[in-house]
């Protein structure tokens, strides 16, 4: 006979099914309320987000130097105005050489506009001058008409290059903070916080930081790797300026998805303008080739290890956070899922039952949770 159902068991079963979507609801309702309010603060959320991000890749150099004597702000000083060095070093190293070659890319452009006319006028197409000249003619109008759409559109892209600047301005000044008292920091949030949050949101910070560095190390090997082998094949198709190309391709590796296409579109430019469509689409080819290798093996494989995530959720992170928010999305989508597993993890060892060999232990008072983290340091010393 088939099995009849339990009146008793089905109430007891609804009733659980809607405490627990009750209970999911507020959860996503908090959810929402910290997203609005990181969204109405996200000029100083941003910068933070950038100086902490440079910190990771700073603090290294800053914790050798404080570990042979020097004073933290000296370390912190002298390793900011070096980022700062270095990062002037890398614009001239893209600037001046393109500057120095601007007069060869302008007659390989002019040449390569002469190429196309006289292809345009043969057959099949048998354009002649006429016609271009009209249709150069009604997009000079076009544009004419769109003056204002124009003008609207140049002082957007000031205003987002002055944000840019701010951004940057302040993420430099909070990461000279961030190297010179960062080692204080999680001792001081320990005593500010009573019971079980003064060892648990310490814990929860340190392990954030290391994943943060791991995240920024995985970030430069892949544009490291990204360089070399883009610039070895601009090295012997003998296209010019692959010294900046491989310094740019290294630096978009950071910008994900954009930054690679907007490498790759520069690269097969020059290629085009100086050695022709032939060796445009070899270098094309190469780099398609390797952002293929890049982005579906080698990223998720670097990041997968370092940041203890499967490669198919690295993938998945980042197109969801494409998706949620565009570039900035796809910036931050791997370290804040890399960030959430930490939290995950570290509330999943504190609901875990106690084994046998651990035993049960004693609560921790808010004074021994002070003493313990008394020594506790963001960046380890």
């Amino acid at each position: 006979m088939p099995a009849t159902l339990s009146s008793a068991r089905t109430r007891a079963a609804l009733r659980t099914t809607a405490r627990v979507s009750a209970e999911s609801l507020l959860v996503l309702a908090m959810l929402a309320v910290v997203l609005w309010v990181l969204g109405r603060m996200w000029s100083i959320v941003w910068p933070l987000l950038i100086g902490l991000l440079l910190t990771t890749l700073t603090w290294p150099l800053t914790r050798f130097l404080r570990r042979h004597g020097w004073p933290p702000a000296l370390a912190a000083a002298s390793v900011t105005l070096l980022f700062l060095l270095a990062a002037g070093g890398i614009v001239a190293l893209i600037a001046v050489p393109t500057a120095s070659q601007t007069g060869e890319l302008t007659d390989g452009v002019t040449d390569g506009i002469q190429k196309l006319r006289e292809w345009a006028a043969g057959p099949p197409l048998n354009i002649g001058d006429d016609e271009i000249t009209g249709a150069v003619d009604a997009a000079m109008a076009r544009l004419q008409d769109s003056v204002g759409s124009m003008v609207t559109a140049v002082a957007t892209g000031l205003s987002t290059v002055v944000n840019g600047l701010i951004t940057a301005v302040l993420a430099v000044f909070l990461m000279f903070f961030f190297l010179k008292d960062g080692p204080r920091f999680l001792p001081w949030l320990a005593r500010q916080l009573p019971g079980r949050l003064a060892t648990d949101i310490p814990a929860v910070a340190e392990r954030g930081w290391e994943t943060l560095g791991s995240f920024v190390r995985s970030q430069a090997l892949v544009g490291l790797v990204d360089a070399l082998f883009i610039g070895l094949g601009l090295w012997v198709l003998g296209v010019p300026l692959v010294l900046p190309l491989a310094v740019l391709t290294f630096v978009s590796a950071f910008v994900p998805i954009v930054g690679a296409l907007f490498a790759g579109f520069v690269a097969v430019l020059i290629a085009l303008v100086s050695n022709g469509p032939t060796d445009a689409l070899i270098v094309l080819a190469i780099i398609v080739v390797v952002q293929q290798l890049e982005g579906n093996v080698l990223q998720p494989i670097i990041q997968s290890r370092g940041l203890g995530l499967h490669a198919a959720v690295v993938l998945l992170a980042v197109t969801l956070g494409g998706s949620l928010a565009g570039i900035v999305g796809s910036l931050l989508a791997v370290p804040v899922t890399a960030l959430l597993a930490v939290v995950w993890n570290h509330v999943r060892e504190q609901l875990g039952e106690p084994t046998e060999e651990s035993g049960n232990p004693e609560p921790v008072h808010a004074s021994t949770a002070t003493a313990a983290t008394a020594t506790a340091t963001a960046p380890q010393t």
